[in-house]
């Protein structure tokens, strides 16, 4: 499959539902984003864990597996892949490669036969649906931060957040780049919404209320 990167897929994993969701992912026909006009393949994960692939109606025979920890593996033939869950709705599956920050993308044959046939069109219509309804929520929802009322002397600490977004905390450490708990945050001036940022493979900070809890 043919895989595209992407970073607006982390910044709405939260509307994202769960592949053991069976009803959304088996008996329907989910058509592969490759942007090559005369090869439409469609992969139908059945419940049994069977896997039908149709390449222009030619039918490949192959399995696949819900393993947990949102990763899937599918058994063809020629190879066999683990992906992981990026996103998934009734419309769109994206799978990302294990290792990879890139993802191959899916669509419901509905939609596909209608708006959804390139991965820009995909990109589209997801950041419509779901990014603006998500910046719509923390713009109702931010609050100012001013910097000029932190009590103690602090410098500045970014973190470059995997969604795209800066992170500043305001940190009270004696040491060069690292911060505490209990330092104050702040996103494009505003408070951050409460929960867990992930920066670089492995980082991440947790904020409420604007604090680093850890």
């Amino acid at each position: 499959m043919k895989t595209y990167f992407s970073n607006l897929i982390p910044r709405i994993q939260r509307f994202s539902k769960k592949l053991d969701d069976l009803s959304l992912l088996t008996d329907q026909h989910w058509v592969v984003i490759n942007e090559i006009e005369n090869s439409k393949i469609v992969y139908i994960f059945k419940k049994d864990n069977r896997l039908l692939i149709s390449n222009n109606g030619s039918i490949e025979k192959g399995n696949w597996e819900h393993l947990g920890n949102n990763s899937l593996l599918i058994d063809r033939a020629s190879n066999s892949h683990l992906f992981k869950q990026g996103f998934f709705d009734e419309n769109v599956l994206a799978l990302k490669i294990d290792g990879k920050e890139e993802y191959a993308f899916l669509v419901n044959e509905n939609k596909f036969d209608g708006e959804l046939n390139t991965a820009e069109s995909i990109f589209k219509f997801l950041e419509e649906k779901y990014l603006q309804q998500l910046n719509q929520t923390s713009a109702r929802n931010a609050t100012s931060f001013d910097p000029s009322q932190l009590k103690s002397p602090c410098t500045k600490v970014l973190k470059n957040l995997n969604d795209g977004r800066v992170m500043t905390i305001y940190s009270t450490s004696t040491r060069t780049g690292e911060y505490n708990i209990g330092d104050k945050a702040s996103i494009d001036g505003s408070v951050p919404e409460d929960g867990n940022y992930h920066f670089g493979w492995t980082g991440c900070v947790t904020i409420e209320k604007g604090v680093v809890r850890y």
